[in-house]
């Protein structure tokens, strides 16, 4: 029998979002995740926490019912890094936006990853700025029209699946807000995963950046111009499945499983844990309608964490060490009394 249900990770509090935003999707995506992870890795309720940082999304900590810390913007993934390195039992999730995440934290954001902290990292992209009304954030399209781009921005946009698989991030997964299912399995996934764990939600603002992502996943073309990932199963899509994946020389390749004498034994099958990432970096780089956009888990590694690598180090000197005490240390070397 389940010991929680979303029901005790739902807070008290009035949810502040406009209507029609999609982290109200999200919430409940999450507060149906966090049963699930509770039960399945055995996790108290007591020993999960959430972290954000500033912006529309950071409003999470007070709508889930778990220890929270509302920090301040862009430090959402420090304060997460020493809160795990000071307590390692804890189950962290941290909340952060395109902007929040990838501007202004962007440095704690890779070297997070790079150090394979274990966090649960929920990184909500609008493609835009919210809270603060409608400026380009580090994810706008090339020529995107805003209120601090007027003309259309002049700046390349950062793909987040790519900016953590360069930083040699182990696991990164991505999710449409509105697919709520797919969202709690990233989630539940995410959780799974030792070390630090970074599932993209792209995410719609409907005052700024209303419907954003229509052009590949409005409901009437979503099956042709997306493809969800699981590990171990052929990449296969479409509306009526006959739409897949090959590779092609160094590049992925849509093709036609009955054309050209394509068959489903010829299509890739997806290998989430395969470490070389090259195809992992080919399917987040995706871009429709040339091809279709990835979904779900794309890459789950297991590499030590910095905690695993931190406490081996401190084992490794303890057996060593002359020095075991504080007083032993401050009393050691050349030492003087002032009078």
């Amino acid at each position: 029998m389940a010991r929680y249900t979303p029901q005790d990770f739902k807070s008290n509090q009035e949810v502040k979002w406009c209507p029609g935003c999609g982290d109200h999707a999200i919430l409940a995506s999450v507060t149906k995740a966090l049963p699930e992870v509770a039960d399945e890795l055995g996790i108290d309720h007591k020993d999960f926490a959430i972290v954000s940082g500033i912006g529309c999304s950071s409003r999470f900590p007070y709508y889930v019912d778990i220890y929270g810390f509302h920090s301040i913007h862009g430090r959402a993934t420090a304060i997460s890094t020493g809160l795990k390195c000071a307590n390692p039992s804890l189950t962290i999730w941290q909340v952060t936006g395109d902007g929040d995440a990838l501007a202004i934290g962007g440095n704690h954001f890779i070297h997070a990853i790079r150090r394979n902290i274990d966090l649960n990292i929920m990184l909500f992209n609008n493609q835009i700025y919210g809270l603060t009304k409608g400026q380009y954030s580090p994810t706008s399209p090339l020529g995107t029209i805003t209120k601090t781009s007027p003309f259309g921005t002049v700046e390349q946009p950062f793909v987040p699946g790519e900016l953590v698989l360069g930083a040699r991030g182990n696991f990164f997964a991505r999710t449409l807000d509105v697919d709520m299912n797919l969202t709690k399995e990233c989630l539940v996934a995410s959780a799974k995963h030792n070390g630090a764990a970074i599932t993209e939600i792209l995410q719609n603002c409907v005052i700024y950046n209303d419907k954003w992502y229509d052009y590949f996943a409005s409901k009437e073309n979503r099956e042709d111009n997306t493809i969800i990932l699981r590990h171990g199963e052929p990449m296969i899509f479409g509306k009526d499945k006959d739409k897949g994946l090959i590779m092609d020389g160094l590049s992925l390749k849509v093709v036609k499983i009955g054309e050209n004498g394509i068959t489903k034994d010829d299509i890739l099958v997806h290998d989430a844990h395969e470490k070389n990432p090259v195809v992992h970096m080919l399917l987040v780089s995706m871009k429709a309608p040339e091809m279709p956009v990835a979904f779900g888990v794309i890459r789950d590694v297991d590499e030590p964490t910095y905690n695993d690598r931190l406490c081996d180090q401190v084992e490794d000197v303890k057996k060593t060490a002359k020095i075991t005490t504080v007083d032993q240390l401050l009393n050691s070397g050349d030492t003087w009394i002032v009078k």
